[in-house]
């Protein structure tokens, strides 16, 4: 008497863990992190994290009576809001600064925007040339470029000051005269501009390196020039990681007060908005009203660009670190 074959349901496709197990890894994370407690979690943690741009928001908005006796929860219950500690903040020399704010909030933009398209351009042109132009010693500059990145920035800042002010000099010889950069964006620019260099190019060139190599032989057949690919070609495919750094250079130059506190001090015509409160948190901390609304105003700018670019962000990130 025979037996009857029997099929294991284990191994049965469809059913059970062996078809979990047949998911292919990235699809298996995505059905991971999509289940109903992930997205509880992620939910809790943006609520949490939420909260004191929140309380922020509503302490820079009520006047300030209501801040020094409660807390600013109490605004649902009592609401009593108004803007008029942002004009204050804005154009009342009673902020502690003629002007208000206003000329420091402009500096942060004449800032940021210089420091991030500065890098973004050389660093774009490097990435293709690194990635496209073969040279002899092209990979050693490439690794070379990346080790710089361990370069720490607090420990270079002195140094940096001292070459922008007194130059470079070996005994009795000028190596670099100074430069006479004092009281100007100029220093602030190049600071940020040299340590942004190495990360943006190591980004962008994983990037442009994966870009279809058919493509690029087309357009040489053509007769393209290495500038006609890169302005037609490489720029137009690479929007995702320029926009992801961008993002990233952006939000890390307004928030900066290291670099801006050395180079540019206190200076008036030429520091930004994060210095500015820096040096109000102490002298009128009693105004907590007007304190809030300074903050929350160095954050509406970064914010808009996050938002109105985010969704290149984590695409450009992660674009040239996988295959496949």
């Amino acid at each position: 008497m025979s037996a009857e074959p029997t099929l294991d349901k284990a191994a049965a496709p469809g059913t059970g863990k062996a078809a979990r197990s047949d998911l292919p890894p990235a699809k298996a994370i995505r059905r991971a992190f999509s289940s109903p407690l992930a997205s509880a979690l992620v939910i809790a943690v943006t609520v949490l994290w939420t909260i004191p741009t929140v309380g922020l928001l509503v302490t820079s908005l009520r006047p300030k009576q209501d801040v020094v006796s409660s807390g600013w929860w109490e605004a649902f219950v009592h609401p009593d809001l108004g803007l008029e500690n942002y004009h204050s903040v804005l154009f009342d020399n009673s902020f502690g600064t003629s002007g208000g704010l206003m000329p420091y909030l402009v500096n942060s933009v004449a800032i940021a925007i210089p420091a991030t398209v500065f890098p973004l351009v050389l660093a774009a042109m490097a990435a293709y040339v690194l990635a496209w132009v073969r040279f002899k010693g092209s990979d050693t500059l490439f690794f070379v470029v990346f080790a710089l990145q361990v370069v720490p920035l607090q420990m270079s800042l002195i140094p940096l000051l001292r070459l922008f002010s007194t130059g470079a000099h070996l005994g009795s010889v000028t190596l670099v005269p100074a430069l006479g950069l004092k009281d100007s964006y100029l220093p602030v620019w190049l600071t940020h501009t040299m340590f942004a260099l190495p990360l943006a190019i190591f980004l962008l060139h994983n990037f442009i390196a994966q870009l279809p190599r058919d493509l690029m032989e087309a357009a040489v057949v053509d007769g393209a020039s290495h500038f006609k690919i890169f302005r037609s070609i490489v720029l137009p495919l690479s929007a995702p990681a320029l926009a992801s750094f961008a993002i990233f250079q952006f939000l890390w130059v307004w928030n900066d007060l290291l670099v801006a506190l050395t180079f540019a001090g206190g200076n008036p015509t030429v520091a930004p908005i994060t210095s500015r409160l820096a040096q109000l948190s102490g002298s009128d901390s009693s105004h907590w009203e007007l304190l809030s609304a300074g903050a929350f105003l160095s954050m509406i700018i970064p914010l808009a660009v996050f938002f109105a670019l985010q969704r290149y962000f984590v695409r450009g990130l992660l674009a040239g670190s996988v295959k496949g």
